[in-house]
């Protein structure tokens, strides 16, 4: 039990993926704080855990309303005194093609996927820092990694997450907080009429969350986006070419067409440790060997 006295918080947890989540931490002996807009769902899915010998609570809380977040989080701390792990998982879908979509819709998406796990990882941020421990998952989706019809919304949220782990497992590593990424596919009702019926039947939500393992021990990576469904786990990577210099001439664009194939040679790429790490390279092909140097606080 790698998760013994750690306490979890599990967003979007009364049914579904956050559920299956919830209900995996428990068995590796996390106290879980299920989150779920209804105390009903939450408290629902917090009985499972403890009549399976666990401990756990429900928390009624919208991930977008900062003021019950906090109130969920201090609850979880006077409960257990501290916050170990949070996995932000709650979400919605409002699925048109961007023809069709409504600015609404879109804006409500990108509210509770991405503010709502910004505001989540606010929460405990400081608890994790003064603790010099902490695990936080970002829920992304291969919507955002590459892309899928329908769903610009979505996507556009999925991959922001990747941004906001990118920065906040660089800010974190000093005191111990480590960021990750999960990308699920998973027979929710999310995906019911977006996948196969013969997919979904293979996609069972609990042969997702052993994924969570990895990322949340005590020896977890930080940076990581891992895809898991069906019980097959594969990691994915934001990378970057070793590119051409091609300098500022007055045909600078028409070099960019002429050398695409070799500007996008996937031969040699990296992945880097920082953003700066592009500046970088791009200075030195320029001929100042000088490492670029951001503003931090």
């Amino acid at each position: 039990m790698l998760l013994q006295g750690r306490v979890a918080i599990v967003t979007g947890a009364g049914g579904g993926l956050g559920r299956a989540h919830a209900l995996y931490l428990a068995s590796q002996g996390a106290k879980v704080a299920v989150n779920d807009l209804t105390q009903e769902a939450a408290d629902r899915v917090a009985a499972e855990i403890v009549a399976a010998g666990g401990e756990a609570i429900g928390v009624a809380a919208s991930v977008t309303d900062e003021a019950a977040v906090g109130a969920m989080v201090a609850r979880a701390k006077a409960v257990w005194g501290r916050i170990d792990i949070l996995i932000s998982n709650a979400g919605i879908l409002r699925d048109k093609s961007f023809a069709k979509m409504d600015l609404a819709d879109f804006r409500l998406v990108v509210d509770v996927h991405l503010m709502g796990a910004a505001v989540c990882a606010k929460a405990v941020w400081e608890t994790m820092r003064e603790q010099g421990y902490g695990r936080i998952v970002m829920t992304t989706s291969s919507s955002g990694l590459y892309g899928n019809f329908g769903q610009a919304n979505y996507g556009a949220a999925k991959m922001a997450l990747v941004g906001l782990m990118q920065t906040l497992a660089i800010e974190g590593e000093k005191y111990g907080v480590r960021v990750n990424c999960l990308a699920p596919t998973a027979a929710t009702g999310m995906t019911e009429g977006v996948l196969s019926e013969e997919s979904l039947e293979r996609l069972n939500p609990a042969l997702v969350s052993p994924g969570l393992l990895a990322l949340v021990h005590d020896d977890a990576p930080t940076r990581a986006i891992l895809c898991a469904g069906a019980g097959h786990f594969a990691t994915a990577n934001v990378t970057l070419t070793d590119g051409r210099y091609i300098g500022g001439g007055a045909d600078a664009g028409e070099q960019v067409i002429r050398q695409w194939d070799a500007i996008s040679d996937r031969a040699g790429e990296i992945v880097p440790a920082y953003g700066f790490t592009q500046a970088e390279r791009e200075v030195a092909s320029a001929g100042l060997m000088a490492k670029a140097v951001g503003v931090r606080s």
